[in-house]
């Protein structure tokens, strides 16, 4: 199986590690993986600021970039969900518009093509222990996107438990935003501290060495105030702890 490599603009930025490692897991799991140069970001940040018409040369750009793979593969639910559920809005509003079918008819091929990293590992490839090794004490936080938009449920629960070594602890209240929210986070500043303030306090109340997420925006934000206040916690993304094993064992950087 060949599949194409949505690293994302966040990734690509300022996590290349989870990219890296995305490609390391598919292809330790016998998927053939491509990264289509042309792929830049797809317009969420545009979008969610009010910027609609802004984002339909990216929209072209990221359909025209992915165009003929059967999956394209992303360790980012956001993105996936801007995708899978914006486009086709933008498209629709396009062509509402007067201003033809292209954009709705490209995001109408792209969107059901493009898929999370944990829903193509257990729907795709059906697989959950991917014979990853992590002797350490984990944490998960669903990032919205996943668990509302994506409905991504247990999927990365499932994957973190078949894990080597792994101790995964729940951690309280994990339904509950993080606070960042993209743009969210400028313009409401105060709220988002506080949001993420509430998460790190329940995320260190487990005791746990790590806490893992899907998104990187989400690690990100938390990662952010962590550093701050130097508390004992590692953000992560669940992709790096899935591509550990024990010949090629994570390390801190």
């Amino acid at each position: 199986m060949r599949v194409a490599l949505f690293a994302t603009c966040v990734n690509d930025a300022l996590f290349p590690g989870t990219a890296v490692a995305t490609v390391r897991l598919l292809e330790r799991l016998g998927v053939a993986v491509d990264f289509p140069p042309e792929q830049s970001c797809c317009g969420q940040p545009q979008y969610n600021t009010g910027y609609r018409r802004a984002c339909e040369p990216l929209l072209r750009r990221t359909a025209r970039a992915f165009a003929g793979y059967d999956h394209v593969v992303t360790p980012s639910g956001s993105c996936v969900a801007m995708v899978r559920d914006t486009y086709p809005r933008v498209g629709a509003r396009a062509a509402a518009e007067g201003r033809g079918r292209e954009l709705a008819d490209s995001a109408a091929d792209l969107a059901p093509r493009v898929i999370e990293l944990t829903e193509f590992l257990t729907d795709v490839l059906g697989v959950e222990d991917v014979g990853a090794y992590f002797p350490h004490t984990v944490t998960y936080h669903p990032s919205c996107h996943g668990l509302r938009m994506l409905g991504l449920g247990d999927r990365p629960l499932r994957l973190l438990r078949a894990v080597k070594d792994l101790e995964l602890v729940e951690l309280p209240g994990a339904e509950e935003c993080c606070g960042f929210g993209g743009t969210f986070a400028v313009k409401n500043a105060a709220v988002s501290a506080a949001m993420g303030e509430d998460k790190l306090a329940a995320a260190l109340g487990t005791g746990a060495q790590v806490l893992c997420g899907a998104d990187n925006s989400c690690l990100l934000h938390l990662g952010g105030m962590l550093r701050r206040t130097g508390a004992p916690l590692r953000p992560l993304h669940l992709a790096e702890i899935l591509a550990a094993t024990e010949q090629h064992p994570w390390r801190p950087a």
